[in-house]
């Protein structure tokens, strides 16, 4: 009955597997896509690590060509991206390093989704800044993730400027996924290899994080998205693709997808996921798990 039980749970990781299901899109030679985001049209978007660049793909292409590029703003690299399709947006993380030290400003920067336009820009406060991930709650607002200082903001509908949502020291030091679920706000912490549940009452104002224990360590717990009630994450220390069956403070972790360099980004569209894997400087496409 154990074997059987086993088998069962790997049965999507067999699947995702297959060669004959994936399709991979790559970005250019060593840009090192930190983030990616399905768009509404079917296409594929990579941010940049290594540049103030975003790609993007068509549909049924396999490289991806050159959509924004933000080096006239001093930028150095992108995190984040998030297409938001009902506003029409991109959402982008965008860091910029001051010179003569170790610090990194950050900006959380909206283009139009369909031309890349700018449309708005808003500095996150300090002299150290990470923004890091976006997610688009059900109030419509934008929240980001501060990875420098273990914060999350928001910019609401009609707004250039963010306020803060929380700071806690659990959040320390690497948080960094988010994504609603079924309403809920989830955050997770890339060095403590933590996932959290963040309530917020009616008015938006968060209480402290609830750990969400895993059945077995996940490490590096990077780009995070959901579907059904499942949350998908990429794994940059264990080089893997995996979802998260969410009962109560207890998750089940099912590998959707291992033996990959250094996956640090994922998106679910329709019944697909996509994985972006940093220094292959591409992303592969799964079948989505039930």
């Amino acid at each position: 009955m154990t074997r059987l039980i086993a088998t069962a749970l790997f049965l999507p990781a067999l699947l995702a597997s297959s060669s004959a299901f994936a399709i991979t899109v790559m970005s250019e030679a060593k840009s090192a896509p930190e983030s990616i985001t399905a768009a509404p049209d079917g296409g594929l978007i990579l941010g940049s690590s290594s540049s103030p660049r975003i790609f993007r793909a068509a549909k049924g292409e396999t490289q991806a060509k050159l959509f924004i590029d933000a080096s006239s703003s001093g930028g150095t690299m992108f995190l984040g991206v998030l297409a938001d399709g009902p506003s029409n947006t991109l959402w982008a993380c965008q860091l910029q390093a001051t010179p003569g030290t170790t610090n990194r400003k950050s900006t959380l920067r909206s283009f139009d989704l369909a031309s890349g336009a700018p449309k708005t820009s808003w500095a996150l406060p300090g002299d150290n800044s990470a923004c890091n991930d976006i997610a688009i709650g059900p109030d419509k607002a934008a929240y980001a993730s501060d990875t420098a200082n273990a914060k999350i903001y928001r910019i609401k509908p009609g707004s250039s400027e963010g306020e803060l949502v929380i700071e806690n020291q659990r959040l320390l030091n690497g948080i960094d996924g988010l994504i609603f679920m079924s309403g809920v706000l989830y955050a997770n912490n890339v060095a403590s290899n933590q996932i959290y549940r963040i309530p917020m009452d009616a008015g938006g104002k968060a209480g402290d994080p609830v750990q969400i224990w895993t059945d077995q360590p996940i490490k590096g717990p990077d780009g995070m998205r959901a579907s059904a009630d499942r949350l998908f994450i990429a794994e940059n220390r264990n080089g893997r693709a995996s979802m998260l069956t969410i009962n109560g403070d207890i998750a089940h972790v099912t590998v959707v997808k291992d033996g990959l360099q250094q996956p640090t980004a994922i998106d679910v569209a329709g019944d697909t996921l996509w994985v972006g894997d940093r220094p292959a400087d591409n992303a592969i496409s799964l079948p989505l798990p039930h």
